[in-house]
């Protein structure tokens, strides 16, 4: 959203407001270091995005790839420094630092090699491509906005890589709320994801102390809210449930639960995973999410649970984050 200095924007989410606060210091603290010599890598072969049985995640800050039939076992580690990473059909999004306190998104071929770069706004959050490499989307935490007792609030946009269209700020939409048109200055927007005809995605939109699904028409340039409580949706593959986090009796202050919301039936089935999971999960496949916990120590982990509620939660990738299958 446009920072407004001549005036405050009042009565946003105040739980959200002071949870984005905290979690934006933390990532401050880690984008403010040195960056760092990449890891030794697992094997000779240089990282790529080309579609194959591999995870794509994050090493100590640095791009890397681990087969997917064993993960935990050796990696192979890029010199790309990424605070978040995602790909798909041989397109990559990295965010990435720029100077010390700036970040860009980048646009990555298979090879890891730049082919666009949009300096951004804030600290990196999010970041997706769609299912057929075209579209990209990202997510920042960013400071200035009167509204939020943290000086913290977040900015989501979108780039076509086809056209080289960008979308600076989801909060340029026309908003239909509960059937009605909306509009408020504290409208925030975060975690994006796309559906397989690269125009319709739905995303998080967060607005007079309530937390939205909403689903958005890119050529139009609407969004309409669909359900309450629902943040950091990821589609399935199948395209048929969004796998989100759901905060805990509605009050993100308390955590979130990784949940599925079945979109025909909008039948709601919280996994196995009990721990608070604040990450938008990327789907392995049709049946099996993964997401990323971080240990006492703040050390990042890779996990992954069933979708359907059953099963327990298995440790994948141990020290790494931001996880995406290579399809």
């Amino acid at each position: 959203m446009t920072a407004m200095s001549t005036r405050a924007k009042l009565g946003v989410v105040v739980a959200s407001a002071v949870l984005l606060g905290t979690v934006a210091a933390g990532y401050a603290a880690t984008a403010a270091q040195a960056p760092r010599t990449p890891p030794p890598a697992g094997g000779a072969q240089a990282v790529t995005l080309t579609s194959g049985p591999r995870l794509l995640a994050i090493t100590d800050r640095h791009v890397s790839t681990v087969a997917a039939t064993d993960p935990a076992g050796p990696r192979t580690v890029a010199g790309l420094e990424c605070l978040r990473v995602y790909a798909a059909a041989g397109t990559g999004v990295c965010l990435k630092p720029e100077t010390a306190w700036s970040y860009q998104v980048v646009v990555l071929d298979a090879a890891l090699r730049q082919t666009r770069a949009v300096s951004v706004p804030g600290l990196p959050n999010r970041a997706r491509v769609s299912a057929s490499g075209r579209m990209v989307s990202w997510t920042t935490f960013v400071g200035g906005d009167s509204y939020t007792s943290s000086g913290f609030s977040t900015r989501t946009g979108i780039l076509d890589t086809r056209t080289g269209a960008t979308v600076a700020s989801l909060e340029e939409f026309a908003i239909t709320r509960d059937g009605r048109g909306y509009r408020n200055a504290d409208v925030n927007y975060w975690g994006v994801t796309f559906t397989a005809d690269d125009n319709r995605f739905y995303a998080t939109m967060a607005t007079g102390g309530e937390r939205y699904l909403v689903r958005g028409d890119l050529a139009a340039r609407t969004v309409e809210t669909l359900k309450e409580n629902v943040e950091c949706p990821s589609l399935s593959p199948d395209g048929t449930r969004l796998a989100f986090k759901e905060a805990v009796d509605a009050d993100p202050a308390k955590g979130w639960r990784l949940s599925v919301l079945d979109l025909a039936s909008t039948r709601v089935t919280a996994t196995a995973e009990v721990r608070s999971v604040d990450d938008q999960a990327a789907w392995l496949d049709n049946g099996k999410l993964a997401y990323t916990l971080r240990r006492d120590d703040g050390q990042p982990d890779v996990w992954s649970v069933p979708a359907d509620g059953s099963g327990t939660p298995t440790l994948v990738i141990p020290g790494a984050e931001s996880p995406s299958p290579l399809t």
